[in-house]
């Protein structure tokens, strides 16, 4: 089920074109590095079938994985939408988890109610690094909750995520992967055998393949 899930997930991104993958012409991040990915699942919520299979194998991913929780938490932004219909179909309550506190107001960084004590499963779109990810981990567990783990729609697979994940001992789980990715856009023909090596390079050492490629 774990392989069938990913490999129907990444076929579902690449469809709806949540991911896009173009190794000759790179995609520009916000941190400037350049990338053959660019990720948006926020497209998948316009596609009620995409929607509603996310949602479940959320809930199916927290049901094996986690058990029962007493609070879903979604990462702003792209993590809220999911968040809060995992929330609704288990029946749980729903908080999200700024970046930073709030500047003005109640200076928040949880939005919704919770309490120390009470264990929660985090939702997240997509984990790069893992930093953003974590810092809403780290938040939720300075007000004293019992992050159980965190769940998110995908991953690049990057070390250093899962360095930062294992070094903040935070259990995650996720419908695809990068490497999932490209085999089913392989086998799909979204792209060409020529250019599965530099897909795969890139994985490997982002910022050599970035260096390479700053001028194209």
């Amino acid at each position: 089920m774990m392989k069938e899930t990913a490999e129907q997930t990444a076929l579902f991104l690449l469809q709806v074109k949540a991911v896009k993958l173009n190794s000759e012409h790179p995609f520009t991040w916000a941190s400037g590095r350049k990338s053959p990915i660019y990720c948006d699942n926020r497209v998948t919520l316009s596609y009620p079938e995409i929607r509603t299979f996310i949602r479940q194998r959320f809930v199916d991913t927290i049901n094996e994985y986690f058990g029962d929780v007493d609070v879903i938490a979604g990462v702003a932004t792209g993590g809220i939408a999911q968040g809060a219909l995992v929330a609704q179909e288990l029946g749980k309550p729903f908080v999200y988890v700024r970046s930073e506190e709030k500047k003005h107001g109640l200076t928040n960084q949880i939005e919704g109610e919770i309490h120390a004590g009470q264990s929660v499963v985090v939702i997240e779109d997509l984990v790069s690094t893992g930093k953003s990810s974590l810092i809403a981990v780290h938040a939720l567990r300075e007000k004293g909750c019992n992050v159980k783990g965190m769940a998110a729609i995908f991953t690049y697979g990057l070390q250093v995520a899962a360095d930062n994940f294992q070094n903040a001992d935070v259990e995650l789980h996720t419908l695809t992967d990068y490497d999932t990715l490209i085999a089913v856009a392989h086998s799909q023909e979204y792209v060409r055998p020529d250019q599965l090596d530099s897909l795969a390079q890139w994985r490997i050492n982002p910022e050599k393949w970035s260096d390479d490629h700053m001028n194209m």
